[in-house]
């Protein structure tokens, strides 16, 4: 606190006069207050001036009522009609911020008002008498204009505001503009959020609003900002934009992204061990969308005009991916059958058959589960060792990008590839080969094959592998398991050992580090030599040490899961790239998964995708039943559709019949004619 002397003068001291005319022997000292002017000469003092302990503290006290009045102003009286899950998500927030909230809803939700500390009105106009500032509907979108038309207007006052909270714009716009009187102030407003996708705070989140009509008083104008004050203090984005454009826009991403959510919603789509990224995010779309009614989803559809587009365009896509996966089927089936006319047939199956019986001293996958629990060494320490010689077949993106992770944990890596990759080889310390024979004469202890999966069999056959050390161990990592499995066990001689992995990320999934992400493998062929089986471990160590979640797994318990997972994901990621989604201004956290989603499998060539689908028995599987899926989708929207203006058209149809049938006139009697006079001149009278 400050000194008293900072506020008033030095002490004055008066003329001994002065003491003398007061009676007193000792001067007395005392201050006077700057505003205070008189004469000394004449004034004349009965008593001492003494400044107590409230007025130092006058300062602080009001400057705190001053905060307090200001506080109080900024509350308001808020009716939320509808008071379902959505109003009683807003009100926790309201009643917090102190704004004094009322509630009506046709389902007696008073228990609930009272935990919130909301007045609930099982009456609307109890409700509306109480004059409270602002009408906030948090009512579906399907009831909107029965619940507006049906409230008791007449008893609020005549400058209230009215606010939605809708998912669409137009509609709400047009229903409260034709319904209230031109003295009621509207917003149209969409909080981009739930109770689900805000669970854990609104920072961040939109908020878009329409200021459709505010009269131009300055209370009215206040009491509208200190409503959208209410969202931007919880950190919302606070995006002004008109209704036609918000409605435009959310049919791309709003209705997009629930229509993809109820999609995957239907194939039962669950966890798996093996899941990726993306995968991953589809699983959190359908949580997130799952939760919503089928009515708000339906809303969606009908009163934005722009989402019958979208559900076209979305139906054009997956058809358009449809046929290019059955026409490049074709395509490769048309060229087999020419290549192989006029050949003579060859029985495969006792190459096959002798392979696999010249291969039983091997140790097969779930053997060495059961003898063998690989355990990674997360030893910091490298040992030399531990050293493998890896010669990468296919030294393109996903080799190179293995590659990085080898040499850095000080493995020799050899590579060589179709095309010249040279100096990618050099700039990360590899030895690149241009044939294929020198690289094998070098006695690689591992051969990694990242080849494509279309041409993995070609590739395969194509190698000299007769200069090999007779134990190499082959490896794949193809995002199939099955084929590379069956495709080694049938062109290798039956001394060389078989693994078969799934790296489930890449450069791009991958590139922040591998930690926490799966690595499945199957040792398919291992000899039992503890050289052999060690030399294993240590491949599969390489990954370990990185962090990888290490899941070993049958090739055919592989493409069961990734059928279900990778294919699913890749096949929503390229029918929603071909929409050529973009970012828009309101995106929510959903239509943000979607764009990543895209961003992820875009990278991936066709190729890629076209061998999950061809060479994953399942892969026919889950696309037929996607197409059902979205089928029965659109079957639900258009029935539901045809419903209501089914049902439209009978109650008209009723209200023509309930009319008198005017071409026809009534037969009359004379006793009825004479009546009907009789009538006529009383009314005359």
């Amino acid at each position: 606190m400050l000194p008293v002397s900072n506020f008033y003068p030095s002490p004055v001291k008066l003329k001994p006069s002065f003491y003398s005319s007061l009676g007193r022997q000792r001067p007395l000292q005392f201050s006077i207050p700057p505003s205070l002017d008189f004469n000394r000469q004449s004034f004349s003092w009965r008593k001492s001036l003494c400044i107590r302990c409230i007025d130092a503290a006058q300062l602080y006290d009001y400057e705190s009522k001053l905060a307090i009045d200001f506080q109080n102003s900024q509350k308001l009286k808020i009716a939320i009609i509808g008071f379902g899950k959505f109003g009683q998500f807003l009100a926790k927030t309201l009643t917090r911020q102190g704004h004094t909230v009322l509630a009506y809803s046709r389902t007696d939700q008073s228990h609930v008002a009272h935990k919130l500390g909301v007045s609930f009105f099982p009456n609307p106009d109890d409700l509306c008498e109480e004059h409270p500032e602002i009408i906030l509907l948090c009512t579906s979108i399907i009831s909107t204009k029965q619940v507006v038309l049906s409230l008791p207007l007449q008893r609020l006052k005549r400058s209230t505001l009215v606010v939605d909270v809708l998912s669409v714009k137009e509609f709400p716009k047009n229903v409260l503009l034709k319904a209230l009187p031109s003295d009621f102030d509207i917003i149209c407003t969409h909080p981009m959020f739930g109770p689900e996708s805000a669970k854990h705070g609104w920072s961040g989140l939109t908020f878009v609003y329409d200021k459709v009509r505010v009269g131009d008083e300055d209370s009215r104008i206040s009491r509208c900002d200190k409503f959208l004050n209410i969202f931007a203090r919880e950190g919302c984005k606070m995006i002004e934009m008109a209704c036609a454009d918000h409605d435009r826009y959310a049919a791309e991403t709003q209705f997009i992204t629930h229509t993809v959510g109820r999609v995957l919603g239907m194939l039962m789509l669950e966890s798996t061990p093996i899941n990726t990224k993306g995968y991953e995010s589809l699983l959190e779309l359908v949580g997130n969308t799952s939760g919503d009614s089928f009515d708000l989803y339906y809303g969606l559809f009908v009163f934005n005009k722009n989402s019958l587009e979208m559900l076209e365009r979305l139906d054009l896509a997956f058809e358009a991916l449809r046929k290019q996966l059955i026409g490049h089927l074709h395509d490769v089936v048309r060229k087999q059958l020419f290549e192989n006319a006029g050949k003579m047939p060859n029985d495969n199956n006792t190459e096959f058959s002798n392979a696999q019986k010249a291969s039983s001293n091997y140790t097969r996958f779930h053997d060495v589960a059961q003898m063998h629990n690989f355990m990674p060494n997360n030893c910091t320490q490298f040992d030399e060792n531990s050293k493998l010689k890896i010669a990468v077949i296919g030294f393109g993106n996903f080799g190179q990008f293995l590659a990085k992770a080898m040499v850095r944990q000080g493995h020799e890596v050899l590579a060589y590839s179709r095309k010249n990759y040279s100096d990618a080889a050099q700039e990360l310390g590899v030895s690149y080969f241009n044939d294929a024979n020198d690289l094998f004469e070098q006695h690689p202890e591992v051969i990694l094959l990242c080849t494509s999966i279309l041409s993995t069999e070609k590739i395969l056959k194509s190698l000299p592998v007769q200069r090999l050390k007779r134990s190499t161990l082959f490896v794949d990592v193809l995002s199939v398991k099955e084929f590379p499995r069956n495709l080694f066990l049938q062109n290798l001689p039956p001394y060389f050992d078989i693994l078969c992995t799934h790296p489930m990320f890449g450069p791009e999934s991958g590139k922040n580090g591998w930690k926490g992400l799966p690595f499945v493998y199957d040792m398919v062929r291992v000899g039992k030599d503890e050289l052999r089986i060690s030399r294993c471990n240590r491949f599969l160590n390489i990954f370990a040490r990185e962090g990888c979640r290490m899941e070993p797994m049958s090739c055919a318990e592989h493409d069961l899961h990734a059928a279900g997972s990778q294919f699913i994901t890749h096949t929503m990621g390229r029918i929603l790239e071909k929409l050529e989604l973009e970012a828009k201004p309101i995106d929510t956290k959903g239509y943000e998964t979607l764009l990543s989603l895209v961003e992820n499998t875009a990278g991936d060539s066709f190729d890629l995708y076209y061998g999950l689908f061809l060479y994953n028995i399942n892969a026919m599987e889950h696309l037929q039943r996607l197409d059902l899926a979205f089928e029965s989708l659109k079957k639900q929207l258009f029935s539901r559709l045809h419903s209501v203006y089914r049902m439209q058209s009978f109650e008209n149809a009723d209200k023509v019949r309930a009319l008198p049938d005017r071409r026809k006139l009534p037969e009359t009697s004379e006793d009825s004619k004479v009546a009907s006079s009789l009538s006529d001149i009383e009314v005359t009278k």
